[in-house]
């Protein structure tokens, strides 16, 4: 049955990567049942999880991304590839999953997690930081050409989640087949895919109209 591993919280750190002098992607596995509510807007550094934090403001946290889940077989995947050990929350993520294909879920698809309604908003971009962190050399070309980006989700009934909380995934919506990994692509290596998200509504609404004024150009 599909459910969480870990719940991860992070823990500031200095940030060398990028203009930023605080990074949060630092996250680490945390024991008992962890508060999920819906953040403030994005600008103020508020997440969804109690006892996180985002602190590069203009690309990280607000309603949209209130939680990143990134799934164990995709660890597992680059532990082969980079022959090294990646535990839950290295990657940054608030959720570690186990047994659901992450990148396959549509936009606006909905997943209970133990006592939170959880809607799939948009795919995680890479940047400086989490080269960065990984230290790992050409990591970002790496990573987009892998197009295993994990999901961000704003959250719809907050509650709790704890480590071994089952995922249901309760809706999926029937007016589109935009996944994770194809929202990816189309905002990285395929912009010929971008109008795709431009009739997706559960996509944020600052990235559609970023959108339609890309294409406008």
């Amino acid at each position: 049955m599909p459910h969480i591993l870990s719940v991860n919280v992070g823990r500031p750190r200095p940030n060398p990567w990028k203009r930023v002098s605080t990074t949060g992607i630092d996250k680490r596995p945390v024991a008992g049942p962890v508060a999920v509510t819906v953040p403030g807007p994005k600008g103020d550094g508020s997440v969804g999880l109690a006892g996180d934090h985002a602190y590069d403001i203009g690309h990280h946290g607000g309603a949209d991304q209130a939680v990143y889940a990134y799934a164990r077989e995709d660890l597992d995947h680059w532990e082969r590839e980079l022959g090294r050990e990646l535990a839950g929350g290295c990657f940054g993520e608030n959720l570690t999953t186990s047994g659901i294909d992450v990148n396959s879920a549509l936009i606006g698809e909905r997943w209970r997690v133990g006592g939170v309604l959880l809607e799939v908003s948009c795919p995680r971009i890479p940047c400086s930081t989490f080269a960065g962190w990984l230290g790992e050399s050409g990591w970002l070309p790496r990573f987009t050409r892998a197009a295993l980006p994990g999901p961000y989700f704003r959250v719809i009934e907050p509650g709790q989640i704890t480590a071994g909380d089952p995922i249901t995934v309760v809706s999926r919506p029937r007016t589109h087949a935009v996944t994770v990994a194809v929202s990816f692509r189309a905002l990285t290596t395929a912009p010929d895919l971008l109008p795709l998200l431009l009739d997706v509504p559960a996509f944020p609404a600052d990235e559609r109209e970023a959108i339609r004024r890309r294409l406008a150009r």
